[in-house]
């Protein structure tokens, strides 16, 4: 590569560089939010990795059937850690290679086809793999720990899941470029959108058919050692998944290095980058000309409509048309159902009667805590479609602040149009298991009220959040998801929820098992629930009212 080439690409990349320079430090110094999010990313990190460990110890301690066992799902993480990075490359590629609004100033620059596939290929290497890598590292490293692996080990990981990332990258920019040339750009991203959701199912099926409540069971390891074998060994061989698996494996078990599998780790991201190179140098130019055309139609007017006098018709029907649309939307309704049924399924089939405590106290315990899992999926939910609604309203918010509609107005209308699918899904969550646990009783209640409260308060965060940081100019909402501000409002509800759920803790166990032993409650043990819904009530609205001021005071100064 000559100097030229060498400055020409460095140039191309400075940009992304310096955006994500200025996401992270805005001011030259480390802010309080970065250091914030850095805790964070942290302490997750530390729950995954102390997880993993006693779950590979557990395994590792019956002899060699938890040892095999342990391995098999060593090799299956790989394997679907490698599936999600393609589908989130090739999602990722549709908008950053084809329809990126800064294509037109870079393609009236003196530049190369390959010099402008190797700036698409490292921002998509970054943008789609740095949070898997990074959050996948505690999950590969437990099993360093529980095998008493040597340092290389370590190396050897990070090395791994490097090349298996930018083999990942190089693979999905290659099926996108020629997948673009058949379909349009548009509709290519919905084909792999689509493909991508079906994957997602089928893995959680699969992972719920595997029934993985039976694995501390040691005499059911025979059964799920056979079937676990089954499914890994036709794709182990053949993909660069499989012989990151199979390498790091090796190691595990013999601390020997197998120089083919190593070979073939190091040197096939080279090889799918040139290979992407040349379909890039081939078929790119073809396949930006049709993702310019329009597939639209012809367009009939219908009657002119009377003007809508109640403004929050006019809001609700905006963000019903935008959300309808879009395909990459309401097509993860698909993946939202199956999780919804996967996650009621498990409740009925907990094992319960094996349970050193009694059954009633076990499921009420149950109840307790599904109030936090609910209200990580509504979390989860919102950092996906509230945080991002305002920053996806784009350059159309100026005609927004320009209309006689207030910031504050328009705020609490979209919080209505939110609030209401979520309150309805996080009560389909919560009745339904409650009714599947047979809870009766305080519990009931509590669950039901608290788990409503919960959804309220995070939708209101989701929106202030998205205030105070939105982004009009962002084209891929993946990265939005991504941002810091995102970071923020997960670091921030996931709090919040935590310090409720341990402020209740203590009433709750009062209240219920006063019910379970006498079926009458206690006047002292009601004002301290009365204390704890209180303090939640205060600290909640305490936040969403101060990121709600901050959100309007922002957009407002646009």
């Amino acid at each position: 590569m000559s100097t030229l080439q060498y400055g020409t690409r460095r140039t191309l990349l400075l940009p992304m560089l310096l955006s994500a320079k200025n996401r992270f430090f805005p001011t030259g110094s480390l802010p309080i939010k970065s250091i914030g999010v850095g805790i964070f990313c942290l302490a997750l990190c530390t729950v995954i990795f102390n997880v993993t460990l006693r779950v590979i110890t557990y395994f590792h301690a019956q002899d060699e059937l938890g040892v095999i066992l342990s391995l098999k799902i060593f090799q299956m993480a790989w394997i679907l850690i490698f599936a999600m990075l393609i589908f989130s490359c090739m999602v990722s590629a549709v908008s950053s290679v084809y329809l990126s609004q800064d294509n037109e100033i870079v393609f009236s620059a003196p530049i190369t086809t390959p010099e402008l596939y190797f700036m698409r290929y490292i921002s998509n290497t970054i943008y789609t793999s740095w949070m898997m890598i990074f959050f996948s590292l505690p999950l590969f490293a437990s099993y360093g720990i529980v095998f008493h692996t040597p340092p290389l080990y370590w190396l050897l990981m990070v090395i791994t899941l490097v090349s298996m990332a930018c083999s990942a990258t190089c693979f999905g920019l290659l099926v996108t470029v020629i997948l673009i040339n058949i379909f349009p750009a548009r509709h290519t991203k919905d084909i792999i959108l689509y493909l991508s959701l079906c994957f997602g199912v089928l893995i959680l099926f699969l992972i719920r058919l595997l029934k993985p409540e039976d694995m501390v069971y040691f005499d059911k390891y025979g059964f799920l050692i056979d079937h676990l074998s089954k499914i890994s060994k036709p794709a182990a061989p053949y993909i660069p998944a499989g012989w990151a698996a199979n390498f790091l494996s090796l190691y595990l078990l013999d601390l020997e290095i197998d120089w083919l599998l190593l070979g073939l780790i190091l040197l096939t991201p080279f090889a799918l980058y040139f290979i992407g190179e040349g379909a890039m140098k081939m078929w790119f130019f073809p396949g930006y000309s049709k993702s310019q055309e329009s597939f639209g139609g012809n367009t009939k007017f219908g009657k002119k409509r009377k003007y809508l006098p109640n403004t929050w018709q006019w809001v609700f029907s905006k963000e019903f048309k935008i959300f309808a649309r879009d395909s990459s939307e309401w097509s993860q309704l698909f993946m939202i159902a199956a999780l919804v049924v996967i996650y009621l399924y498990n409740f009925k089939l907990l094992p319960i009667e094996r349970a050193s405590f009694s059954e009633q106290f076990i499921t009420n315990l149950i109840a307790f805590l599904n109030i936090g899992l609910a209200g990580f999926i509504i979390t989860s939910l919102s950092a996906r479609f509230v945080f991002p609604s305002i920053g996806a309203e784009g350059g159309a918010f100026y005609h927004i602040k320009s209309s006689p509609l207030s910031i504050r107005r328009f705020l609490m209308y979209k919080y209505l149009f939110y609030v209401i699918p979520f309150t309805f899904l996080s009560l389909t969550l919560i009745i339904i298991s409650n009714r599947i646990l047979h809870i009766e009783g305080p519990m009931w209640w509590i669950s039901f009220l608290i788990n409503l409260f919960i959804t309220w308060i995070v939708v209101a965060l989701a929106l202030g959040f998205g205030a105070v940081h939105a982004d009009f100019k962002s084209e891929n909402k993946t990265v939005t998801m991504g941002s810091m501000g995102a970071i923020m409002f997960l670091l921030t509800a996931t709090a919040l929820q935590v310090v409720i759920i341990f402020i209740g803790a203590n009433p709750v166990y009062r209240i219920v098992r006063r019910w379970l032993n006498d079926h009458v409650l206690n006047l002292s043990d009601l004002y301290f629930l009365s204390a704890w819904v209180i303090i939640s009530i205060v600290i909640s609205l305490g936040l969403v009212i101060y990121y709600f001021r901050k959100g309007i005071h922002m957009l407002g100064n646009l």
